[in-house]
């Protein structure tokens, strides 16, 4: 079987200026002539063996990189934008989509904020809420959105953010937050009502709502510590993603301060161990680390740093209405910017059996086969009559890693009946005998005959 040929020009070109070398210096260091790392650099040569060899020893560069990054993501971003009925009849085929990703990223980027930017636009004008003419309305990704993608395309992983937090946990005290805290000067009090968390700053209270379980309170407390103690930290990460308003960027921090939170309850190298001796586990972990369900997937998301890298999982959060509350994915999987997942998914189940896991082996069209588990994570008031917050979540990876899962041991992974078709969103799906799709997709001809209907009105050509 011929090798397959790797072509990484963005990711080397990166990596040289990062180090803050000149093309004929990172050539020297590599062992090659400055015309072959130019043509690396413009993908017009495959990256060799004695380069990927030189990146790993003369810079410790984690390899794998080179083969990884946000090529794929954005390649399913790009098809979901072209997806749109404005450009219904000018779909480029999918290898010019992977050509511009390789090898124009930074234009791919700029082709989604631009459509972007012209869906926001069109919803606020199609919805009438008297944004025009107002200062406020110009057509810019939304901070919510822009802050989302941030944490997208960094894989969900914020390296000195989580070293950060890991070097903080070291102790090992259960109330390490709550003795931190202390030697500030800060109280902690609790709060019958009132918001889950607020800081007095002129007291120095910090009060928690009484009404939240353990490792609500003991999150938030480390959040809090967060802003108090890492402000420089968070402050130079946020001016290097260079965030395109104050709003992005506030928001944004607070998200740093939730990830250092995440990363001091669960610290990258005692977690990742115990997820592997576990054989991830959920349950278990929740126990050992003192998460909640939720928390401890979405931190199982996020176990990407370099040279030890955890299973890729993507992760999700849904309402009851579809609409996802919270994404990411290490995978190949990536889900629709806009809209709903696939109703296919188990995810969407998890509501009727609440406190239960489902299990659910997919296959997306690309042929990926992959391994989901759902459930629902309700969240209560903590009171008589106090509204119920309804979310369920997904976790999942592709089914070669099905070994490292308690979940898949008595799952037959090599029926291939046994894989149920699953997507992204209708209007990019290529299945066209799915008989749960909502609309048509969008780069397909249609044929219609009056007198015949089967599962759809329609058939998909």
């Amino acid at each position: 079987m011929a090798t397959q040929k790797l072509y990484a020009g963005a990711k080397l070109r990166e990596t040289r200026q990062r180090l803050a070398l000149t093309q004929k210096e990172f050539a020297a260091k590599l062992g090659v002539s400055l015309p072959y790392l130019n043509q690396m650099e413009n993908n017009n040569r495959p990256v060799s063996t004695t380069v990927v060899l030189a990146l790993a020893q003369e810079f410790g560069f984690d390899v794998t990189e080179l083969s990884t990054g946000d090529a794929e993501r954005m390649v399913s971003d790009m098809r979901e934008a072209l997806a749109d009925p404005v450009f219904v009849d000018d779909m480029p085929p999918l290898a010019d989509l992977r050509l511009t990703a390789s090898n124009a990223p930074a234009l791919a980027r700029a082709f989604l904020a631009l459509h972007s930017a012209y869906r926001l636009t069109h919803e606020r004008l199609a919805s009438l809420d008297e944004a025009l003419g107002r200062e406020d309305a110009r057509a810019r990704p939304s901070p919510w959105d822009e802050v989302r993608d941030f944490f997208h395309y960094c894989d969900n992983y914020i390296d000195a953010v989580d070293r950060a937090a890991e070097h903080f946990a070291r102790s090992g005290r259960p109330d390490a937050a709550e003795a931190r805290l202390s030697e500030l000067g800060i109280t902690i009090a609790n709060s019958e009502e009132g918001p889950l968390r607020k800081f007095d700053r002129e007291s120095r209270i910090l009060y928690l709502s009484s009404r939240a379980e353990p490792e609500t309170r003991r999150f938030q407390m480390l959040l809090q510590l967060a802003l108090l103690t890492q402000d420089a930290l968070l402050e130079a990460t946020l001016d290097l993603a260079k965030f395109q308003s104050d709003a992005a960027r506030s928001i944004a921090k607070i998200g740093l301060a939730n990830y250092f939170a995440g990363a001091a309850m669960m610290p990258y190298t005692r977690f990742l161990e115990a997820a592997q001796e576990l054989r991830h586990d959920l349950e278990l972990l929740s126990k050992r680390f003192g998460a909640s369900i939720e928390q401890v997937c979405h931190r199982l998301s996020t176990l990407q740093r370099p040279g030890a890298k955890g299973i890729p999982f993507f992760f999700v959060r849904v309402d009851q209405a579809g609409t996802i509350t919270k994404r990411h994915s290490a995978t190949r999987l990536q889900f629709a910017r806009f809209g709903g997942a696939c109703p296919l998914w188990n995810v969407h189940r998890a509501f009727e059996t609440p406190g239960r896991f489902l299990r659910q082996l997919g296959e997306t069209p690309d042929g990926v086969r992959y391994i989901s588990l759902a459930r629902d994570v309700s969240k209560t008031g903590g009171s008589f009559g106090a509204p119920v917050r309804r979310f369920a979540i997904a976790l999942g990876c592709e089914v070669k890693h099905a070994d490292a899962l308690v979940y898949a041991d008595d799952l037959d992974i090599s029926n291939a009946r046994a894989f149920e078709p699953i997507g992204i969103s209708c209007r990019i799906c290529e299945r066209t005998e799915c008989h749960q799709r909502a609309v048509p997709p969008l780069e397909r001809h249609l044929s219609i005959t009056p007198d015949e209907r089967g599962v759809l009105p329609y058939r998909v050509g």
